[in-house]
């Protein structure tokens, strides 16, 4: 199989850069200084073993490839704001011996939140859920750094909206030759839905830097708290913090690469590169939809929801506000909320 990486930032990036390096085919795909740095440069992969440089085809979209291999997957790794403009792009790209890829090849939706998958399967056919525990950054053009050891990451996998098939194994298979653990289970949105009980702190870390504080840490749990009882609400299961830990283990410790600590997350990502977007509305924006939709006051998340894209839109600093503006402004939005009756 060869795989096509539509969007080679932090979690592409280390994706591509590990199935190349275990001999499987990649293309990446890319845009603006990036793509320049990755045609010019290759991938330069920083990982605890060393930089490691791959010359991969790299490509801005599917027109530059010709019809696709029917051997191809394409693995769905921008961030959800971009993803309906990536599928537009792929979906009716053609397919050697007939067909489009939106009917004929599996899309694998490597991304966080929940809602990736869902608006690919508007358009695509056989789409997969990946759960990604993947700790990598991408900041610079053309270099991606995954720190995590023995394990890269750890990417559960699964049919969307359930289930499992042949295909899927296989490409468990190729992941897991690849410094990733890949299982292959039943009820992937379980797990998904977890992991974005976590990435509800992606917008605290993004708006005032690391979490390491006692006030940051208990606004978090506060935060995470209002998505439990949103998730709660809507009769949504997802693993227990436990259950995590006991499929983690010491699999992916994170090891300072070059003797540098690892910056934030995706979201403080997003407002170092000055990209102008983030990914709020999918990750604290799916605890507001639902808690809408269920009758669950959810503004701590709302607040960070807006915050966050107000910081990306105005291209504020990552890690720029106080954490005690932030504690006072939840105080003031959950005060608000209880004046409401809510």
């Amino acid at each position: 199989m060869r795989y096509i990486i539509i969007g080679a930032g932090a979690v592409g990036g280390a994706v591509g850069g590990r199935l190349a390096q275990s001999g499987r085919e990649v293309v990446l795909v890319a845009r603006g200084a990036h793509l320049a740095a990755l045609r010019a440069e290759g991938l330069r992969l920083e990982v605890p073993e060393g930089r490691l440089t791959y010359r991969l085809p790299a490509v801005a979209g599917p027109d530059e490839l010709g019809a696709l291999r029917a051997d191809d997957v394409l693995v769905l790794a921008v961030k959800t704001q971009d993803a309906e403009a990536a599928l537009a792009a792929w979906g009716p790209a053609p397919v050697e011996g007939g067909g489009t890829a939106a009917r004929r090849l599996p899309l694998l939706c490597a991304q966080n939140g929940v809602e990736g998958q869902r608006i690919a399967l508007r358009r695509f056919r056989h789409v997969y859920g990946v759960c990604v525990w993947l700790p990598a950054a991408h900041v610079e053009p053309g270099v991606v750094s995954a720190a995590g050891a023995p394990l890269t990451g750890m990417l559960h996998l699964g049919r969307h909206p359930h289930g499992a098939d042949d295909v899927l194994r296989d490409i468990a298979a190729d992941l897991t030759a690849a410094h990733f653990e890949a299982p292959v289970v039943p009820d992937v949105a379980r797990w998904q839905y977890a992991k974005l009980l976590g990435n509800l702190a992606n917008a605290m870390e993004a708006l005032t830097g690391p979490l390491t504080s006692e006030a940051a840490r208990a606004l978090y749990g506060r935060v995470r708290a209002e998505g439990e009882r949103v998730l709660n609400a809507a009769g949504i299961l997802y693993a227990s913090e436990a259950e995590q830990r006991a499929a983690r283990g010491d699999k992916i410790t994170l090891v300072p690469l070059g003797g540098v600590e690892r910056g934030g997350g995706s979201s403080w990502q997003s407002l170092t590169r000055g990209t102008g977007t983030i990914e709020a509305d999918h990750l604290n924006g799916e605890i507001v939809l639902l808690g809408r939709l269920h009758g669950v006051p959810a503004p701590l998340n709302e607040l960070l929801q807006h915050l966050a894209n107000a910081f990306a839109r105005d291209r504020r600093p990552a890690g720029s506000m106080p954490m005690a503006e932030l504690a006072r402004l939840a105080e003031e939005a959950e005060e608000a909320e209880r004046a409401a009756g809510h």
